[in-house]
């Protein structure tokens, strides 16, 4: 695994993805299913991640790719959430899990700019909602340092970062960073710009400024945790697929 570079390591996924799509959907949803079905860290009885889904979600994209990654992590939340029930209205923000799975698959494959302009209009649409200029700016501080790494990755380019000549240990960790954000972005963009924090909750601009504070402390643990097991999990994984795709 250590001699790989990351484009022998995307070869090797797109090719066992081939083989065994249909059975790899089924376990990474098998798997997201249970991380869904289970009560993450005490917070909001209504949170970000109130299971550990987000422990499961960036390796889910990286190994299924974007669209496998996606479908398999929305079958999986879709039925955990119906085990821990959360409310009707949580089916909403879960979406933003599958859209991090995604944005990692597509980050570890080295397609930044579509991830750059996906970040751009979510910050847009949240700074052009009169609400967000009440809550604590530095509370999505985490969000903002996703961004400024994909704007340097955009304006200094592959060849000058030279991601495929370092350890695919370093792009699973960013991958999953830039995975996670984006989840979050999602679920902001839902909380805030649409006004679901009102229509489904009620809340006032205070409680949502001690939710922003909250946040700035929580998510960021909750990612670190998630990109630490991604790192650790994420060779041993690919080392299997390796030898599955030589069968």
């Amino acid at each position: 695994m250590k001699q790989c570079s990351l484009s022998e390591v995307n070869g090797l996924l797109n090719l066992t993805k081939r083989r065994r799509i249909l059975p790899l959907i089924i376990m990474f949803a098998s798997l997201n299913v249970v991380c869904d079905s289970l009560i993450g860290l005490p917070q909001l009885s209504s949170g970000v991640w109130y299971s550990w889904i987000f422990m499961i979600e960036p390796i889910t994209g990286i190994i299924l790719g974007t669209y496998a990654g996606f479908i398999s992590t929305l079958i999986g939340v879709i039925v955990g959430h119906f085990i821990y029930f959360r409310g009707i209205h949580e089916f909403l923000f879960t979406i933003g899990a599958p859209v991090g799975a995604m944005v990692s698959g597509l980050m570890f494959r080295g397609r930044w700019k579509p991830v750059l302009a996906y970040y751009t209009v979510l910050l847009l649409a949240y700074f052009v909602t009169p609400l967000a200029w009440q809550l604590p700016i530095w509370g999505m501080w985490n969000t903002y340092l996703a961004y400024l790494c994909l704007v340097v990755l955009t304006t200094l380019g592959r060849g000058v970062l030279k991601l495929e000549s370092n350890k695919p240990s370093y792009a699973l960790a960013l991958s999953a960073f830039i995975g996670l954000e984006a989840d979050i972005l999602f679920r902001i963009f839902i909380f805030i710009p649409c006004q679901t924090y009102q229509l489904f909750y009620g809340f006032t601009v205070e409680a949502l400024q001690l939710i922003w504070l909250t946040a700035a402390f929580v998510t960021p643990v909750q990612v670190a945790m998630s990109a630490l097991a991604t790192v650790i999990l994420g060779p041993p994984v690919i080392r299997v697929l390796r030898n599955m795709a030589s069968v």
